[in-house]
């Protein structure tokens, strides 16, 4: 299982979490801080998986887990991500449902979150009309 991902640039800025267990705000400001620390001080001609807290570390996986899996969930979302330059969120949520991979076909997480956008634009577009009633309504 997946406990969380955290996608970290070379330079130890955060660029996304998402939390698959439970983690109080101090312990995933820990958490990051520590693996933040840990993994950009390796070499890189060091292997990608580190032994921290007893977990499996770079991405992230618990000790039964299969490392190749991992990657590959990790390549996965990479690909879809260079397919697709939207809300990475909408796209992660696709891939991983409570830390485990839900969906492996790159067509349809792109097809469901193009769904996504058509609603939320829609629902933006609603709003905008609302907003516009009641102000002419208040006049």
């Amino acid at each position: 299982m997946i406990h969380f991902v955290l996608l970290i640039s070379r330079q130890g800025k955060v660029r996304l979490t998402k939390w698959y267990s439970p983690y109080s705000q101090k312990e995933r400001s820990k958490v990051i801080r520590e693996l933040s620390s840990e993994i950009l001080s390796r070499g890189p001609k060091l292997c990608n998986f580190v032994e921290w807290r007893g977990f499996k570390v770079v991405y992230k996986s618990d000790q039964d887990d299969n490392e190749l899996e991992t990657l590959s969930i990790i390549h996965h979302y990479v690909e879809t991500l260079d397919r697709y330059f939207g809300s990475a969120y909408f796209i992660l949520d696709e891939i991983l449902l409570a830390g485990e991979m839900q969906e492996t076909s790159k067509r349809t997480t792109l097809r469901l979150i193009a769904a996504q956008e058509e609603l939320l634009e829609a629902a933006k577009e609603e709003a905008s009309s609302l907003s516009s009633i009641i102000a002419q309504a208040t006049k």
